[in-house]
């Protein structure tokens, strides 16, 4: 039995190996040696003492047949010409014993690594914030430039319908709020500071912080998977060809919807919380609509409503920035798109906690 190259013929126990058994010729060999007839029992032998030419191809058809028929429980003897037995040893060698596996980092190196790795994350979001900054001030000086329909429609995506879920929330913190603060308040007959609890903490820092959150959650993660989505599809590079700067599009939109939408959001969280917590005054402690709205005139002051307020654009441009950013780094495949957005939603949460604490820490030595 023969190909075009190499070829076997099966005598008894023994099979002789003919004809240039290369990479050129061995190619029919394999169907060859799984179609011969076998002898039942005994020790076979492969004779390629009439192999012309040998190289590694051939010697590794030849040690895969001598391999699957010991695997039967066959003893099987490999007999070569002298200058062909070293390629056959070199196939039919063990591999090589992987080596043991690298030390696990120390702590010192993965602190390192984690450093080195949040610096490169802050200096890209440092230096995406600078460029959207520069593309801005360029759109400032040509406002006929500046594209209204997205940043209404994001306007409506992360104000208008972020409303019935912001409402809930801070009128249920506010019932919280309100029905832990009776508990303690009930006790020493000061009901009616019920509504100085909850107005300096709605209004002071749960309000903005509430808000930023549900929409870092809803409109950062919905920015970094457009961007990302976009990219993946090669949208921003076709936007480029044609000469349009991707920022001027996507994300001073995104940045100008959302700093017009977080204050007013913020705005209806004070009022859907304050209603809470008077319902709940109401039903636990007995206090009604028109104490607690004059309470609340009295402990609160401007300043009070106004520290609140102003968080609220420093958060919207934060959350925007953030998922903006990491829709642009999502790399060329769409499981990059799903990692981002989550990265942009931890982010953009942890980043706006952070601005809040100092924010917190500067009105408390200023003493507003």
């Amino acid at each position: 039995m023969a190909n075009a190259g190499a070829g076997i013929r099966v005598e008894g126990a023994t099979v002789h190996c003919l004809g240039p058994w290369t990479v050129h010729g061995v190619g029919g060999v394999e169907a060859l040696l799984a179609e011969a007839a076998w002898p039942g029992t005994g020790d076979l032998v492969l004779d390629g003492s009439g192999v012309e030419a040998l190289d590694t191809a051939g010697a590794w058809v030849m040690a895969a047949a001598a391999r699957a028929l010991e695997r039967r429980g066959r003893q099987v003897v490999v007999r070569l010409r002298p200058e062909h037995e070293g390629l056959l040893r070199l196939v039919r060698a063990p591999e090589v014993a992987a080596g043991p596996p690298p030390p696990a980092p120390g702590l010192l190196t993965r602190v390192g690594r984690g450093a080195v790795g949040r610096w490169r994350e802050a200096a890209g979001i440092l230096a995406f914030l600078g460029e959207t900054t520069l593309a801005g001030l360029r759109l400032l000086a040509r406002p006929r430039r500046i594209r209204w329909r997205p940043v209404l429609h994001d306007l409506h995506a992360a104000g208008f319908q972020a409303l019935p879920i912001v409402g809930l929330l801070s009128f249920l913190l506010g019932v919280v709020i309100a029905y832990q603060g009776a508990v303690q308040l009930r006790r020493y007959g000061a009901s009616i500071f019920v509504a100085d609890l909850v107005g300096l903490s709605m209004l002071r820092e749960l309000s903005p912080l509430l808000t930023a959150i549900i929409v870092a959650g809803r409109s950062g993660s919905a920015f970094a998977a457009q961007i990302g989505t976009m990219k993946v599809t090669e949208e921003i590079d076709a936007l480029r060809t044609v000469g349009i700067v991707p920022a001027d599009l996507l994300v001073l939109p995104k940045i100008a919807a959302l700093v017009v939408a977080l204050p007013l959001l913020t705005v209806y969280a004070d009022a859907m919380g304050l209603l809470g917590g008077m319902v709940m005054a109401r039903s636990e402690l007995w206090v009604g609509a028109i104490d607690f709205l004059d309470r609340l005139g009295r402990a609160l002051s401007l300043s009070d409503y106004l520290v609140g307020l102003g968080k609220a654009p420093v958060f919207a441009a934060i959350i925007a920035v953030v998922g903006c950013h990491q829709g642009f780094r999502v790399g060329g495949d769409a499981g990059s798109v799903g990692r981002r957005t989550t990265v942009a939603v931890v982010q953009s949460i942890f980043v706006v906690i952070v601005v809040d604490a100092a924010f917190s820490v500067a009105f408390s030595v200023l003493g507003i």
